[in-house]
């Protein structure tokens, strides 16, 4: 009853006086108001003194040099640009959902998380999605989406920019593993002390690659580790550690396909390590508005969570023998 009390007062010739009232603001005058809506200037005058009597308040200033809204004017001109786009993007949605996905959809893709468990599959999305382009860019420095025109992203971590609109696909979950030749070699760790006596493959950009954090019911353990190898690249530890030159920290979706294959074996799996040890952390699909989303968009964000779920880096391990 409200909804349709507010549509009979929002007749042709309200949505006209509104019309009006902001173009007077946006161009500084009736005159030049007048020139862009290709009006008479004294016909949008009429329309905003109309709007005035009607709202019961003042809603521009009027000097023989200049027009200038007052502070309800100000308020009331806010709030009718954002129903007026909310409106707009009402119709761009009803239209959109009639229709297939199409255009371009730029993604922001973590390089290692991208490469592997992305990439491989863009390609059926786009089988799937005929009338869609893509343009994926894989990097892992801070990327802005509104600033660089990015429709989804993903990001990996603890979200610190709250106006974006995050969508989860799976936990971050950090672990230890080496390959069962290396543990044959210099034996299994029992618990986080034990690794001090073992070879790190540390990763430079953690904030301390040498020093590793565990958390167990309240206990908190910290060791420092030493090894053969330091690297910003990830695969490079990965292909390390199979080569059983040491022990890895790292995300469990870069070695995925290693521990299920049990190149790979996980230890020390009832302590948290790493950013786990002091947060919550998770791989999220983020985009930048929770207004009006484009139909490639929304296609993209069902598509990939329905790829992703369940994440396949949690496959089914090996059974340890014995």
């Amino acid at each position: 009853m409200i909804f349709l009390q507010t549509m009979h007062e929002l007749s042709d010739q309200g949505l006209e006086e509104v019309a009006a009232f902001l173009a007077v603001l946006d161009t500084g005058g009736f005159a030049p108001a007048a020139r862009v809506l290709g009006r008479d200037a004294s016909v949008l005058s009429r329309r905003v003194s109309s709007l005035e009597r009607r709202l019961g308040v003042r809603l521009l200033e009027r000097t023989t040099r200049r027009v200038g809204p007052t502070e309800a004017g100000r308020r009331f001109a806010d709030r009718a640009r954002m129903a007026l786009t909310l409106l707009a993007d009402a119709e761009r949605e009803a239209a959109d959902a009639g229709a297939a996905p199409r255009g371009t959809l730029r993604l922001a893709l973590p390089e290692a998380f991208g490469q592997l468990w992305v990439a491989p599959i863009l390609p059926d999305f786009l089988t799937d999605f005929p009338s869609v382009r893509i343009e994926a860019f894989f990097s892992d420095r801070f990327v802005d989406l509104v600033g660089e025109g990015i429709d989804l992203a993903i990001r990996i971590g603890r979200l610190a920019d709250s106006s974006l609109v995050a969508r989860k696909l799976g936990a971050e979950r950090r672990l230890v593993c080496a390959a069962p030749s290396y543990l044959a070699a210099r034996g299994t760790p029992l618990a986080p002390a034990d690794l001090a006596a073992h070879d790190g493959l540390l990763y430079a950009l953690f904030d301390s690659p040498s020093e590793w954090h565990f958390l167990r019911e309240g206990e908190r353990a910290r060791v420092r580790l030493s090894g053969p190898l330091l690297t910003d690249n990830v695969e490079c530890l990965v292909h390390a550690a199979v080569a059983g030159k040491g022990v890895i920290l790292c995300s469990e979706w870069l070695v995925g396909r290693e521990l299920a294959a049990g190149r790979l074996v996980p230890l020390l799996e009832d302590w948290s390590v790493g950013s786990e040890a002091s947060g919550e952390a998770a791989i999220h699909l983020v985009r930048p508005s929770a207004r009006f989303t484009a139909g490639k968009t929304r296609a993209f964000a069902d598509w990939i969570a329905a790829r992703l779920s369940p994440p396949p880096w949690e496959a089914p391990r090996p059974v340890p023998a014995g």
